[in-house]
């Protein structure tokens, strides 16, 4: 500070040095909590993808000359050579990966590259930037997901054979495979694919061209820069294209179910460990500072957690929006580190879940010991639906065998046929075959059932749909 305590310290960079608007430095404060460059600059090839149309765009539009536009984009080749070698030198200055790259460019090709950002601001350029990296993003996601589909579909092909107990309230429900089990969690999996794939379009609409607010004065193609960058269109309003962040919201949103639902499979897997019925194989457990015996299993656990900062995420950028005027505000700044670790954090789940599946070791004797006969008691009650009797009525003389049985302490499969028959005479003989796990699955044959030829068609349709990804 100066004697009369003005900041005398601090630059303002290429874009607003002394004899523009301002005519001091900034606190260097403010000048560490307005940069961004530490995190946008993973957009440099985006931002330079832009830039390289846009100088093809001005150059139709008449504003520079072709051999200025061949210039600029020679220049910019260098300046990516940089950012892709590491050689790339960050200077003072350089607020956001647009003042960066520009800057450089200049230093490059010299005063031509003043002329590049004629009838832009940075308002649509980062608009573009950042809708150019999470389609690229969105795409490399979508892959992931299918790894992971094979994954799972393929372990479930492997031991379609395994049964298991089903629950429901984490009550023996239901004897089912374990295959039946493991699409269970495929199937949302699958639906967030499609969703994804519904995001693709909204997010893939080019705001470049819509300048600071007002749009472009100059004549620029904006269907041309959007062919040019490959979005298929432009956006509509030249306002709502500079503040749109919706596609930000619709990720970080997407990503909070996605990982809600690889929680749920965590969760899952963990309690399945724990009874013995899986092993996690050592590349995703950890130990205990304390206790030797320990194998956590940690990943599954971490797994678990991030759905919670998913969320938080996408509710705290959410409450940002809610009260922004129109259009640009610097409060849009904040969406990028939220949307960086968004797409980070949904990779890294999506490896870790595919990795946990593909090197699961089953333990069949395990899962076939948490079976017992009293998850029979539907099929009971079924035997004699199919003897015409309601099932509402059939419902109660099950139930009551059920009772019976704990009444007696014995399990409900060692009722005679005469205690049967005693709580209802239309038993037979035959009921006795309804003590079969491996029959009570494969009556479950309807479309998404349990049954081996239901769960088989369920493997491969997820096969199927990997491959179109």
């Amino acid at each position: 500070m100066s004697s009369d305590g003005r900041v005398t310290s601090g630059a303002r960079g290429g874009l607003f040095g002394a004899g523009g608007r301002f005519k001091g430095g900034t606190d260097p404060i403010m000048e560490k909590f307005n940069e961004s460059l530490s995190f946008d600059k993973r957009m440099w090839s985006q931002d330079i993808r832009g830039s390289v149309a846009y100088a093809k765009a001005i150059v139709l539009a008449g504003i520079i000359t072709k051999e200025e536009g061949d210039v600029i984009i020679n220049g910019f080749d260098k300046v990516s050579e940089e950012w892709a070698s590491g050689e790339f030198v960050e200077k003072p200055g350089d607020e956001d990966i647009h003042t960066a790259n520009e800057r450089r460019l200049t230093e490059i090709i010299g005063v031509t590259g003043g002329k590049l950002h004629t009838g832009r601001s940075r308002n649509d350029q980062v608009a573009t930037d950042v809708r150019l990296w999470i389609v690229e993003a969105e795409r490399d996601v979508l892959k992931d997901m299918a790894t992971l589909l094979q994954v799972g579909a393929e372990f479930s092909q492997t031991h379609i054979d395994t049964l298991m107990a089903g629950y429901t309230h984490l009550q023996p429900a239901q004897p089912i495979r374990f295959s039946h089990w493991l699409m269970s969690h495929m199937a949302p999996i699958m639906r967030d694919a499609e969703r994804l794939m519904d995001m693709i379009p909204r997010a893939n609409r080019c705001p470049l061209g819509s300048g600071a607010l007002a749009g472009n004065a100059f004549g620029v193609d904006r269907e041309f820069l959007a062919k040019e960058l490959g979005f298929q269109g432009v956006t509509s309003n030249s306002l709502d294209a500079t503040c749109d962040r919706d596609f930000v919201v619709e990720f970080l949103m997407w990503s909070t179910l996605l990982l809600t639902h690889l929680s749920q499979l965590a969760e899952d897997l963990i309690i399945t460990n724990l009874l013995k019925g899986v092993v996690i194989d050592d590349a995703y457990a950890t130990g205990s500072s304390l206790m030797p015996q320990k194998k956590n299993p940690d990943a599954l656990e971490i797994l678990r957690g991030k759905a919670g900062i998913a969320l938080g995420r996408a509710v705290g950028f959410t409450a940002t929006l809610k009260g922004l005027p129109r259009s640009y505000n610097k409060d849009l700044q904040e969406d990028k580190q939220l949307l960086f670790a968004a797409v980070d954090t949904v990779k890294d789940c999506l490896a870790i879940a595919s990795g946990v599946i593909a090197t699961l070791t089953l333990k069949p004797e395990m899962l076939m010991k948490a079976l017992c006969p009293e998850m029979l008691a539907t099929d009971l009650a079924d035997y004699l639906v199919r003897k015409g009797v309601p099932f509402r009525e059939t419902h109660h003389i099950s139930g009551a065998c059920v009772r019976l049985a704990e009444e007696s302490e014995v399990s409900i499969d060692t009722l005679t046929l005469e205690q049967l028959q005693n709580i209802d005479a239309r038993f037979e003989a035959d009921v006795m075959k309804v003590w079969d796990y491996e029959v009570s699955v494969e009556r479950k044959c309807s479309i998404g059932g349990t049954a081996k030829a239901s769960v088989q068609k369920q493997v491969d349709d997820c096969l199927e749909f990997a491959k179109t990804l």
